[in-house]
């Protein structure tokens, strides 16, 4: 996937936040997005010093204007944070690098980071999407299967999913019966055409009530805005998630943004603080960029004091014999988990509803492994059968009306989710960081990406599913 998917995505989502100018990182960095012409300080002394050294640099370089340098915005007392614009949103060249860059010497000194890039935080946000959702027959079964086991409002696991929200007939399906939470905000278009990743928190919380029954699981639209949100932001939006009914046994996390070292995001700092002065477990998603560059909030995991609050989860492809092409990977990935062609419900099983697939596709799996890449399938010619041949139908489109499959790091977290909750239940284990040190600790299965042999999670009701050669265009 070339440096033009990267663009094809940072076009979409500056469409979905047209009120926000945004940049796209350097080639070495993961290409993350971020907002333009600001940078994120720590509240208060820090912000001061942060704002006077970036424009005593500016005074002395040419081409920089300090004119433009200045606090945008008030102390956000919660999050511990401030924007300060060092930039007019207008111009041309980005200058956020030169701010960074200025307070390097400043942060020698203090042997920590005093700045960073309000990234968007993003499903996708390297422009991969894994593959777009595929429908699926209603005569289908989900996979992972869903297990034997009952609901105990009891003894049931609460279980927090930050994502897009959920489907208007989501309890059409049996399994979310014990699922509540934010409806998904404008499901459709003008023209009665899904928008890009509706049901993409649906399909996440069947993957988790098919995995661990024994769960009351609230769905959260922290996401709804075409799956991104901007760091500060999205820090705000997870203490307001826990807000309503208290800090979950687990949250299920799919989102993230790409930035390199171990210091973490500015914006979510405060709430990791917080996470770790509790019983919660964060799983999250190692992200969907095929690299080895740390994918924030799951490289936390990495950092010895959140080493057992964090979980961050890779995918496995669909055979569950190697990693996915697509998942991210390095030694801050903890474990890996089935994420690809998983089957779960999209739509809540009501009238059918087109989705129009958004993206162009490759020939060529850019990581050169020897599959299947789901983000390889040719470009689509016409309306996809189940197989993904041309119909010759309407070009683009295809029609859900329940059941999809769907591939991305995304589906994996909700299964390590689900088997922590699972054994929560069947250990009558009250603690879900032990639970999930155990989950790890027990894991039997190993896996081996980029040489290096990992731990692989596979639930007893997952079916691998072959790996295949995409179809051809017709």
């Amino acid at each position: 996937m070339a440096l033009q998917r990267y663009r094809e995505q940072f076009d979409h989502i500056q469409r979905s936040m047209p009120e926000v100018p945004l940049a796209m990182g350097p080639d070495d960095d993961a290409h993350p997005l971020y907002e333009k012409g600001v940078v994120l300080a720590r509240s208060g002394e820090e912000a001061r010093a942060v704002e006077d050294t970036v424009r005593a640099h500016f005074t002395e370089t040419r081409g920089l204007l300090p004119e433009h340098v200045r606090r945008d915005g008030p102390d956000d007392a919660r999050t511990g944070v401030t924007r300060i614009r060092v930039g007019a949103p207008d111009l041309g060249d980005d200058v956020v690098p030169h701010a960074l860059a200025a307070l390097r010497a400043a942060e020698e000194r203090h042997g920590r980071r005093l700045a960073g890039r309000n990234h968007v935080v993003h499903i996708a946000v390297n422009a991969c999407p894994g593959d777009e959702p595929v429908p699926i027959a209603r005569s289908a079964a989900p996979n992972p299967a869903a297990a034997g086991t009952g609901h105990d409002p009891a003894t049931a696991v609460r279980v927090l999913v930050v994502d897009t929200g959920l489907v208007h007939d989501h309890h059409a399906y049996p399994l979310l019966a014990h699922t509540t939470g934010d409806t998904q905000a404008a499901e459709t278009d003008g023209g009665g055409v899904l928008r890009q990743y509706v049901g993409h928190g649906t399909f996440i919380a069947g993957i988790l009530a098919a995995v661990a029954p024994n769960t009351d699981i609230t769905v959260r639209g922290t996401l709804n805005d075409a799956g991104a949100v901007l760091e500060l932001e999205f820090g705000a939006r997870l203490f307001e998630a826990v807000d309503g009914a208290g800090w979950p046994d687990v949250i299920s996390l799919s989102a993230g943004s790409p930035a390199p070292g171990l210091h973490g995001l500015l914006g979510l700092d405060a709430f990791m603080r917080e996470l770790r002065e509790q019983r919660t477990l964060l799983v999250a998603a190692a992200g969907n960029n095929g690299s080895d560059v740390p994918f924030w909030p799951a490289a936390y995991s990495a950092l010895p004091e959140y080493a057992d609050s964090v979980v961050s989860v890779g995918a496995l492809r669909s055979d569950g014999e190697g990693p996915a092409c697509f998942s991210n990977h390095g030694r801050w990935v903890r474990v890996f988990a089935p994420g690809e062609r998983l089957t779960s419900a999209l739509t809540g099983f009501g009238t059918p509803v087109p989705y129009l697939y958004q993206h162009s596709t490759y020939d060529d799996c850019r990581y050169g492994f020897d599959y299947s890449c789901t983000c390889q399938y040719p470009r689509h010619t016409g309306a996809l059968s189940e197989a993904r041949e041309s119909t010759g139908g309407k070009p683009d489109q295809v029609m859900f009306d329940g059941f999809a499959q769907w591939s991305g790091t995304s589906f994996a977290t909700p299964v390590a989710a689900g088997l922590v909750a699972a054994l929560m239940t069947s250990e009558r284990e009250r603690d879900p960081r032990t639970a999930g040190a155990r989950l790890l600790a027990d894991a039997t299965h190993r896996t081996d990406v980029r040489g290096a042999k990992v731990r692989a999670l596979r639930p007893p009701t997952w079916r691998p599913v072959p790996v295949t050669a995409p179809a051809l265009p017709a």
